[in-house]
């Protein structure tokens, strides 16, 4: 199993950023492909990036493409969502997310742990 706590989410203006980190817990993390989603009021959850288990390779959505970039750091069992530009559609509380494998990294299936979220709002 693995357990996933969400941090650094907060206020943010339009073309500001944020670094959003995600802790892991558990024996399998390094073995997990992660994942970040975000969802806003009244609306569908969104995937918005992803991360192999090595961290050698990424997908970003075309929707975030440029402004968000993925990392991990298997040593201290850690993701991290680096969000710039950020727009006030970007408003929304954003998970981490978790995985074996069995799909391509472009989808957005198949995640079974997920933290409890960190909100992100963008002012205008």
């Amino acid at each position: 199993q693995v357990q996933l706590v969400e941090s650094g989410g907060g206020l943010v203006q339009a073309g500001g950023s944020l670094r959003l980190s995600c802790a892991a817990s558990g024996r399998t993390f390094s073995s997990s492909v992660m994942g970040w989603f975000r969802q806003a009021p009244g609306k569908e959850r969104q995937f918005i990036s992803a991360i192999s288990r090595s961290g050698s390779a990424t997908y970003d959505p075309n929707s975030v493409k440029g402004r968000f970039t993925i990392s991990r750091d298997n040593s201290k069992n850690m993701v991290y969502l680096q969000t710039n530009s950020l727009k006030p559609e970007g408003t929304a509380v954003y998970y981490c997310a978790a995985r074996g494998g069995g799909y391509s990294l472009s989808s957005g299936t198949g995640y079974d742990y997920w933290g409890q979220g960190t909100q992100v709002t963008v002012s205008s």
